[in-house]
């Protein structure tokens, strides 16, 4: 015989909630491909993904071909907001996202980390009763210097549910009085704190296989069997003071010299346009000179990958560089004066320098002549993005 589905279960289809996310500079984009993969293969019966590019990237290297490679779907809407100074951005992001927000209607906001596009969406929507759902919370340099940390400390107080990375993230929300206790439903008056481990984690357990497999710079720049240091500059304290920027080139240079080693610099459009500007004739000559010194376009995710992989030691400013360089187990030597990311420097696999020539060949020097141990794990298990999914689904 025959059994029939009874008709209410025939019937019966559950709604999925519709979640809004925001992205606009290159880190957010690798980040939300660990949440689109997640919600792809499963949440997705329950949610309804709406992506939003605002353009804060919009050189093709450094946004499009980064949605291609890490199999990110087309956004839904780019604002092309592009370059500007932060208020000029900011305001038009806000409007922007207004807009699409009072269209779609969803039931929750989705931003990572600490950029304009990450403060603009986060008032848009608190300010139309919208839950924030901040990826990455809990961040401090401690440094409101930094444009970043107003906008990360701005945006976990206008969220809803904030997803920690780390257990210092945790303390940091616990000291400026957030409740730490779980709510069935959160509230932007009573929110819903976790630590959840890194997304970037995620990312770099799942594509470091695919990075074998399909990255070809190695071959390309013929560092196969070299030793070599990855550089990357982008934080206008580096790249908008020509006598930091000098700085650093300087303790290239020389490092060079030191270490016979070839430095690999993906440079972002921004530094390379200050270099043309901010760096006397002289000096820019020097540089062109120094064969070992590579300047090459910006790299792919998947490259990026493989050059951190395979790097003797990276010298950086990027934030999330600075983890992938722990990742890897790395030395790196961090081009800034405080990270958020204190637990790199605390292992004793990282050294915040500055801009300042003699720190950097310091900090080189040591961390050249150790055998750097790491533990990930500090950022989790690989299984952020779905934990995040799981609690958007229950908590919002």
């Amino acid at each position: 015989m025959a059994i029939l589905a009874s008709p209410m279960k025939a019937s019966y289809k559950m709604t999925k909630k519709k979640i809004l996310t925001v992205i606009g500079a290159r880190p957010q984009i690798i980040k939300a491909a660990a949440l689109s993969r997640a919600i792809s293969s499963q949440f997705n019966d329950q949610l309804e993904e709406i992506l939003v590019h605002t353009g804060q990237h919009y050189d093709n290297n450094m946004s499009a071909v980064f949605f291609e490679e890490l199999g990110i779907p087309k956004p839904h809407y780019n604002l092309a907001v592009g370059s500007g100074s932060h208020g000029q951005m900011t305001a038009a992001m806000l409007s922007g996202i207004e807009t699409i927000l009072i269209k779609e209607k969803p039931c929750a906001v989705v931003i990572y980390g600490d950029t304009n596009s990450t403060i603009a969406a986060a008032l848009a929507a608190a300010k139309i009763h919208i839950p924030v759902v901040h990826i990455e919370a809990g961040l401090r340099s401690f440094h409101k210097a930094m444009p970043e940390e107003i906008n990360r400390i701005a945006a976990d107080h206008m969220s809803t549910l904030l997803f920690v990375p780390t257990q210092a993230g945790i303390a940091n929300l616990s000291k400026e009085g957030f409740e730490l206790n779980h709510k069935t439903k959160a509230t932007i008056d009573a929110p819903n704190v976790y630590h959840c481990g890194d997304v970037m984690y995620d990312n770099t357990l799942y594509f470091a296989q695919l990075s074998d497999q399909k990255s070809r710079i190695l071959a390309a720049l013929e560092l196969q069997h070299t030793a070599f240091v990855l550089c990357t500059i982008h934080r206008d304290s580096n790249t908008d003071d020509p006598v930091a920027l000098e700085s650093i080139f300087r303790a290239l240079l020389a490092l060079v010299e030191q270490t016979n080693m070839r430095v690999i610099l993906p440079l972002h459009p921004r530094t390379r346009g200050k270099i043309q500007t901010l760096l006397n004739p002289d000096f820019q000559a020097k540089l062109s000179a120094e064969s070992r010194i590579q300047l090459i376009e910006p790299a792919g995710f998947l490259d990026m990958i493989a050059l951190e992989k395979n790097a003797r030691m990276i010298v950086t400013d990027s934030g999330g560089v600075q983890k992938e360089a722990y990742f890897f187990a790395k030395p790196c030597v961090i081009l800034r004066e405080q990270t958020e990311w204190v637990e790199v420097v605390q292992a004793g696999a990282a050294i915040l320098t500055g801009a300042h020539t003699e720190k950097i060949l310091s900090a080189a020097q040591q961390l050249l002549a150790l055998e750097i141990e790491t533990d990930p794990a500090i950022f989790g298990d690989g299984n952020a993005a779905s934990f995040i999914c799981q609690k958007i689904c229950t908590d919002i």
